[in-house]
């Protein structure tokens, strides 16, 4: 994450530039520089057509996102109409219960918020047996972990019922650095925070599991 905002503050290289329109195209060259042939790619448009989603009114979306960060102690710093324009660069969808909206393992150049609904996040051990982590509701995001590093996804998030989801994609990241990049700094800084979070959460009850032992 540091790498990302040192990449983010200094001039664009040819490489994260590189695009004969002059726009920013880190995020999504990344996926093609660091794509494994181990490894299963599966972008938006990919994963859209095989749920079946179906288009949500952008501006609805948009109020709704607004409401849900409008509650978070950084993203609200923002404003609303800071907000807004962030809400121009996603993409919203309706998603039935019972699909798989990320999957184990695969790597994928987007992440979901979630608008409205539940989703399951799992993950299938080495051994088989699957382990419920979590669920997600709305507020919640996705996918983060590879859209930022393109690595592999950790679980599968499954859609316990019909849900709505803002879809922030490589391309549509690399478009708001260019021409919004407080609204993206804050962002990453968001995005950073959360994973920070995350790991000391699993940190303390490694800590805990040591303990006992």
């Amino acid at each position: 994450m540091k790498n990302l905002f040192a990449r983010f503050r200094r001039k664009p290289t040819p490489l994260a530039v590189a695009q004969q329109d002059g726009s920013s195209s880190y995020f999504a060259t990344q996926f093609q520089e660091g794509h494994q042939d181990t490894q299963l790619m599966v972008s938006w448009d990919t994963r859209s057509i095989d749920l079946h989603t179906k288009p949500y009114d952008p501006a609805l979306g948009t109020l709704a996102l607004v409401k849900l960060f409008g509650q978070d102690p950084q993203l609200s710093q923002l404003g609303p109409e800071a907000l807004s324009v962030f809400g121009n660069y996603l993409e919203y969808v309706q998603v039935e219960a019972g699909r798989q909206v990320i999957g184990q393992d695969e790597q994928g150049d987007f992440l979901l918020i979630v608008l409205d609904g539940t989703v399951a996040v799992e993950r299938v051990q080495p051994w088989g047996a699957k382990a419920r982590l979590g669920e997600s509701r709305a507020g919640d995001v996705l996918g983060e972990m590879s859209l930022l590093d393109a690595g592999a996804r950790f679980s599968a998030c499954t859609t316990l019922t019909a849900a709505k989801f803002a879809v922030l994609g490589a391309a549509a990241l690399d478009r708001m650095m260019q021409h919004e990049p407080r609204l993206a700094a804050a962002l990453l800084a968001w995005l950073a925070r959360r994973l920070s979070l995350r790991l000391r959460q699993v940190s303390a009850r490694l800590s805990a599991l040591l303990t006992r032992e």
